[in-house]
């Protein structure tokens, strides 16, 4: 019978944290924390800083100033305790070993461990077990680094961009196993490009831009704080361009054919402004932003800002 630590209210905390390569600043005085149970999405720009953040909080680099701690104790405690499992982009697998020699490793060496058979069942990779790990296609590394994460009993999974290479049925099946996980009351913090994963699957999306976090909230949170509003129609006849790009509150402007794209902080007057140039929009579609819109509009925002 598994014996679990006792529950902590805090599964990690940052407490204004910094930490630079030379002149790079690339985590500011960032301050957040993580509950138990959370699914939790980072996302940011290349050169965000997200790859640092899951650094520190594993323990792989210090941090100049401030404090990171993972269950009331360092990432090095919490992680020798087995409380943490990790994915991540960087470092090889051991080649010439077989998948399950490389995940039966990872099962000896958790202080609480799963069955072997059942991680390479839980990752997809047991049809794949006796293949050597370098004949592996980029998905199916994929997934056997998750089944590396996930070879014992832990409290938080830590996963760096953890569906690259994997195909849309493989990705599916990776979620799909990920909820059970967080139903199961784990803590799973997941950085990735692939916004859509965000909106599906994250209880709370934290926004980083070099370094600094921006939002912090459910996407239906982060969607609304971009201020803005998608606004679709058709029009017939010559389309006045310059005119339509006066049209007051404008965030974006985009034609294709007989389509205008717009974005507006105030979607009743710009349209309303629509008609006062005496157009006639078919097919008129005002909608809130999607994940990926409000993350480029946020981050947008904040470039200017910076300027």
């Amino acid at each position: 019978m598994t014996t679990h630590p006792a529950p902590t209210a805090t599964v990690v905390s940052f407490e204004n944290v910094s930490k630079s390569y030379g002149d790079v600043r690339a985590v500011a005085d960032l301050s957040l924390t993580l509950n138990p149970g959370e699914t939790v999405a980072l996302l940011g720009p290349n050169g965000a800083g997200k790859s640092t953040t899951l650094d520190l909080l594993l323990g792989l680099r210090p941090a100049d100033t401030g404090t990171v701690s993972v269950f009331g104790t360092t990432p090095t405690d919490a992680i020798a305790a087995g409380r943490v499992g990790a994915m991540l982009q960087s470092g090889g697998l051991m080649e010439e070993v077989t998948v399950r020699e490389i995940v039966t490793l990872a099962c000896d060496l958790h202080r609480r461990p799963h069955p072997v058979n059942e991680v390479l069942s839980r990752a997809g990779i047991d049809q794949i077990a006796d293949r050597k790990v370098n004949k592996l296609s980029g998905g199916q590394e994929q997934r056997v680094r998750f089944a590396l994460a996930t070879a014992g009993d832990n409290d938080l999974i830590v996963l760096d961009e953890p569906t690259t290479g994997m195909d849309v049925t493989a990705r599916q099946a990776f979620w799909a196993t990920m909820r059970e996980q967080a139903d199961r009351g784990r803590t799973v913090l997941f950085a990735t490009h692939y916004l859509e994963e965000a909106d599906a699957i994250a209880d709370r999306v934290l926004v980083l831009h070099k370094g600094r976090l921006l939002a912090d909230g459910t996407a239906s949170e982060i969607k609304a704080k971009a201020g803005a509003r998608r606004i679709a129609f058709d029009l017939e006849g010559v389309i006045d361009e310059p005119a339509l790009r006066e049209l007051p509150f404008l965030t974006s402007f985009d034609v294709s054919a007989r389509t205008v794209r717009i974005q507006s902080t105030d979607a009743d007057a710009t349209v309303h402004a629509i008609y006062s140039l005496g157009l006639y929009p078919r097919n008129l579609e005002v909608a809130g932003l999607g994940l990926e819109q409000a993350f480029v509009a946020i981050t947008e925002a904040e470039e200017a800002k910076a300027a």
